[in-house]
C-alpha cells in the first residue's frame, strides 16, 4: 500500500484456512474452477495414546516447569480444564480470522449466501467466486495478460537449488531428485538408529 502497487493473489491449487488467511492480504484474489477456497476455522487435532502406552507396559514421565506446559499431551488423559482452555483460544483465533476476511472482502462477500462461510466449510473456486471469497477465476499468466497485455513479462520466483543440486547441475533432474529423496530419506531413518 505505501508504494501504491496492487497486490494480486493466484490460489492455483488449494487456498484453505491458513492458505486462505494469507491470500486475504491481497487486493484481489484469483483461483482456477477446480480449486479449494476457503475453510475459514481453526482446528486443532491429536491422538490419544494414553492406552496404548499403558498395554505396551510403557511409562510417560514428564519434567515441566510450569504447571500447564504439558497442557493436552496424548500420553496422558485429557483435562477438561485443557479442552476449554483450547476451545477459548480456537474462539479467538476464529474471530480474528472472520475479522481479516469481513475487512478484506468486506463489499466483495455475498451477504445472503454467509450462512456457511465462516464454519471451516470449503468450496470449489466456482462457488468461491459466487460467494465473494475470490475475484476471478484463471491462473496467473491469463489473469496478468488480460489486466496488462499479453507484452507483460512474468517473473517467477523459485526455490533456491540445494548445494547437492549446484554439484549434481550435470545429472538429469529426476537422478537429483531421487538422490536427495535418498539422503533425505537416510537422514531421517539415522535419527532413530536405523
Amino acid at each position: 500500500k505505501k508504494n501504491k502497487k496492487k497486490v494480486l493473489v493466484f490460489a492455483e491449487d488449494v487456498a484453505a484456512s491458513g492458505g486462505y488467511l494469507i491470500a486475504c492480504a491481497g487486493d484481489e484474489i484469483y483461483a482456477n474452477s477446480s480449486s479449494i477456497v476457503g475453510s475459514i476455522g481453526v482446528i486443532y487435532s491429536a491422538f490419544g495414546l494414553q492406552d496404548l502406552i499403558k498395554k505396551a507396559g510403557i511409562q510417560r514421565r514428564i519434567y515441566t516447569a510450569g504447571k500447564n506446559k504439558s497442557t493436552l499431551d496424548p500420553f496422558v488423559e485429557e483435562k477438561q480444564e485443557d479442552i476449554e482452555r483450547l476451545k477459548k483460544i480456537q474462539l479467538d483465533l476464529h474471530s480474528d480470522f472472520i475479522k481479516v476476511v469481513e475487512d478484506s472482502r468486506s463489499s466483495k462477500l455475498k451477504k445472503d449466501k454467509n450462512l456457511d462461510l465462516f464454519t471451516g466449510e470449503f468450496w470449489s473456486g466456482s462457488k468461491a467466486k459466487e460467494l465473494g471469497l475470490i475475484d476471478g477465476l484463471g491462473n496467473a499468466d491469463e489473469i496478468l495478460k488480460e489486466k496488462f497485455g499479453e507484452d507483460v513479462t512474468i517473473k517467477k520466483f523459485e526455490k533456491p537449488k540445494s548445494w547437492l543440486n549446484k554439484k549434481l547441475s550435470g545429472a538429469s533432474e529426476s537422478q537429483i531428485e531421487n538422490l536427495i529423496n535418498i539422503l533425505e530419506e537416510k537422514s531421517i531413518w539415522q535419527k532413530y538408529g536405523f
